[in-house]
């Protein structure tokens, strides 16, 4: 399937005491080039995202941004300072004792003492971080691709439409160029009983002229090499694997053979299919540079 180069995915998943949010997102380029946004603190992350990206994305500038929120009523734990309290309720009890006080401590009169609690906040391990950024980053991913597809969808229509063009102007030209040969022999022919005037023309020679013409501006070798190249890239398209840079080596063969005929054309009318012709060609290779 085609792919296009271009193409955005967000995901957002809570587990683990951590939201994660990462986007991904990418433009042309004729290599596989990543950069990554990750908050102060996280770039163990970079290359475990680089090594995870290019498995699903073998082309384009692709960025991803990446933010971590972790959630402190789960990452936060309120511990007893036990050697405190054990001293303090004793100190109590004494107290109570000594001065003959009734011993009615209750946890509501004590609670506020912040002397008898300590609040820590757990960090959550890299491995947690790690595997949740990356399973949110597959999710991401999965939608960036979706989007590439679709796109890749639109420019596979595009280009095939214009391949169906170039080869009307094949056929154009495959018929037109044995009109030219006959073109040519009469107006040949018409020259020479001119000079003649009017005598038996040479028709051993106004073959031999005629033939080396129609030698001259055949085009059938360069017809048929591009009807050729128009098939494999067609072929292409329906590939499952990254086709751009094979499809770009086939739009310059097939500008190459289009030069040929425009170059042995003797006709105007061919010359114009053959301008045509080129024109197509440029417009596909303007839309392969954003296939993956």
């Amino acid at each position: 399937m085609v792919r296009s180069m271009t193409g955005f995915g967000r995901a957002v998943i809570t587990e683990n005491g951590v939201t994660v949010t990462v986007e991904v997102k990418s433009v042309n380029h004729r290599y596989f080039e990543f950069n990554s946004r990750l908050p102060r603190g996280y770039a163990f992350l970079d290359e475990k995202l680089k090594s995870f990206c290019q498995q699903k994305i073998a082309r384009g500038k692709t960025e991803v941004s990446v933010l971590i929120e972790e959630d402190d009523s789960d990452n936060t734990a309120i511990v007893i300072n036990e050697g405190y309290a054990n001293a303090y309720f004793q100190a109590l009890k004494t107290l109570a004792e000594k001065y003959k006080l009734k011993n009615d401590v209750k946890l509501s009169s004590v609670i506020a003492n912040p002397e008898l609690f300590t609040v820590r906040k757990q960090a959550v391990s890299e491995e947690v971080i790690t595997e949740t950024v990356l399973k949110t980053a597959n999710e991401a991913i999965q939608r960036f691709v979706e989007m590439r597809e679709i796109e890749g969808r639109r420019l596979a229509a595009d280009v095939r439409s214009r391949t169906d063009l170039i080869l009307e102007k094949v056929a154009f030209v495959e018929e037109r160029s044995p009109e030219t040969v006959k073109a040519y022999r009469a107006k040949l022919e018409q020259k020479m009983r001119e000079l003649l005037d009017d005598k038996q023309v040479d028709e051993q020679r106004l073959l031999t002229e005629t033939a080396i013409f129609a030698d001259k501006i055949a085009v059938a070798e360069e017809t048929v090499r591009l009807r050729s190249h128009i098939a494999q890239f067609c072929s292409l398209l329906e590939s499952d694997e990254p086709i751009g840079r094979k499809l770009d080596f086939i739009v310059q063969e097939m500008n190459r053979e289009s030069n040929t005929i425009g170059s042995k054309a003797q006709d105007i009318e061919i010359a114009h299919a053959v301008v045509d012709m080129k024109s197509e060609i440029e417009k596909i290779r303007e839309q392969i540079q954003n296939i993956e």
